[in-house]
């Protein structure tokens, strides 16, 4: 007996695939003997498993614990659930070594996939390929392993709540919210968190849909941000919260409306940390993807922190977290990572409630923390089609012309994930997404004409490997 898989499932993050044409049961059953057999062979002989709220993720889930428990491996089965209440419950049970949830995150209905945690670190790339594999030879340990159920959905809150310790709460108690759960996996979760904190809380679309009727679950998107607006505008909130399908990515606004990108974030959760943190304690390391403004990098070096620019991808941001023992870390997509005092996984709930310290710890409202950043002129992140032989070498030949002949404006070239170029005019990124055959650009500059010319050269390199800024294509 083997499994092999279709190829395009098998991801740098995650495993993702489309419901019927390239993933279903007999995949997950495969992931979960495969990966138990990994897991036991390192003496690992538990694993959790969660499932968010797409119509196809009990499917997958009966499937997966049955490959899991023919393993030999113990499931502990937490059900429906935020992807962060499952690194959770993997996180924080001793006798749990791995961790698998079943979600779709972001991306459309039809769409379902698995994000796994092993023995305490993240399972992306060789492990990914590792365990293709060992499905497609048939290399499965055989064993009768058994399943626990367990609502951890009350001490998962009880832990978010921490966030707020040492924080008066009659400093609290005349703040205003509005949250926008997108009918996404953490709607249960929210209600109940917002049921127990100080304030005044406004909740939006906490039904959980796999058809996400209301809007796409992806608040990095402006437009899917439309109904948050309305409400913070309606209600004269002080800020708002949304989280994307799984409940692991944040975006936010302001009181007036305007969007906090994830840097943006980073820079208030980055003073708050470093203002709280103690001389003895030395410069902590704040890490952010290369997308991030460089604003972020410099108020980090403002605050006494050391900004590190590092790769995107969750799981690379918190694989470099461990390695340098950073407090915190970010990414433009909305993956923050708290491991100050929390668990070092991108937690959307935990970074609500984070947010909400960071504003009575300095003392500002979220608007007014907005308000302070300087105004810098961005692209979004375009995205547009590279045929998947092209798209690394591409990157690495604009990296070789710019390191043999750099043109006099350009102040330094980084190539920590693709290309990222500075000037006096700003930055401009060239990068090749690990997921899919397509170029990430983006720039940013101080004025409209810094920014054209940053594009400008985005377009000459581009031209010189025989390429063009096509439409951007989405995620």
């Amino acid at each position: 007996m083997s499994h092999t898989f279709d190829p395009t499932i098998l991801r740098e993050y995650d495993i993702r695939g489309v419901i019927g044409e390239t993933l279903g049961p007999d995949d997950a059953r495969a992931i979960g003997r495969t990966f138990g057999t990994m897991l036991r062979r390192e003496g690992g002989s538990k694993v959790a498993v969660g499932y968010d709220g797409r119509t196809s993720s009990p499917i997958l889930e009966r499937a997966l614990i049955e490959g899991l428990t023919s393993a030999g491996c113990d499931v502990l089965s937490i059900g429906l659930s935020a992807t962060p209440m499952l690194y959770y419950a993997e996180a924080s049970a001793e006798e749990v070594h791995g961790g698998i949830q079943i979600t779709g995150s972001h991306n459309p209905p039809d769409y379902n996939g698995f994000k796994m945690v092993f023995r305490g670190r993240p399972f992306f790339g060789a492990d990914i390929q590792e365990l293709g594999r060992l499905s497609a030879a048939g290399e499965w340990l055989d064993g009768l392993g058994e399943v626990e159920t367990r609502d951890i959905l009350k001490e998962y809150v009880d832990r978010l709540l921490l966030g707020l310790d040492g924080i008066d709460h009659s400093i609290l108690a005349g703040i205003k919210v509005g949250w926008d759960a997108g009918n996404g996996a953490a709607g249960p979760a929210l209600e109940a968190l917002a049921e127990r904190l100080p304030g005044e809380h406004h909740l939006l679309f906490t039904d959980v849909d796999g058809h996400f009727p209301n809007h796409h679950p992806d608040p990095t998107v402006e437009e899917n941000l439309a109904d948050l607006k309305a409400l913070v505008a309606k209600k004269k909130l002080d800020f708002g919260v949304a989280f994307d399908g799984d409940g692991d990515r944040i975006g936010a606004i302001d009181g007036e409306g305007r969007v906090i990108w994830g840097d943006q974030l980073l820079m208030i959760y980055a003073e708050d940390l470093l203002n709280a943190r103690t001389d003895s304690a030395g410069p902590a390391t704040i890490i952010a993807d290369v997308k991030a403004s460089r604003a972020l990098f410099d108020h980090v070096a403002a605050h006494g922190g050391e900004p590190l620019m590092w790769k995107t991808g969750h799981s690379l941001i918190k694989s470099k977290m461990k390695e340098v023992s950073s407090p915190l870390a970010g990414e433009m997509s909305g993956h923050v990572f708290f491991a100050d005092t929390y668990y070092g996984f991108d937690d959307a709930l935990y970074a609500g409630v984070r947010l909400l310290a960071a504003s009575a710890r300095l003392g500002k409202s979220v608007t007014d923390l907005r308000s302070a950043m300087p105004d810098m002129i961005n692209t979004p992140e375009m995205r547009f089609q590279v045929d998947e032989s092209r798209k690394f070498a591409a990157i690495q030949e604009v990296e070789a012309r710019l390191a043999d002949s750099p043109a006099p404006e350009i102040q330094d070239v980084n190539g920590t994930d693709g290309v990222r170029v500075t000037t006096a005019d700003g930055w401009w990124l060239l990068r090749a997404s690990n997921t899919q055959d397509v170029l990430v650009a983006r720039a940013e500059s101080d004025s409209q004409a810094g920014l054209e010319r940053l594009l400008a050269q985005i377009d000459e390199q581009l031209a010189l490997s025989g390429l063009e800024r096509g439409e951007t294509v989405g995620h």
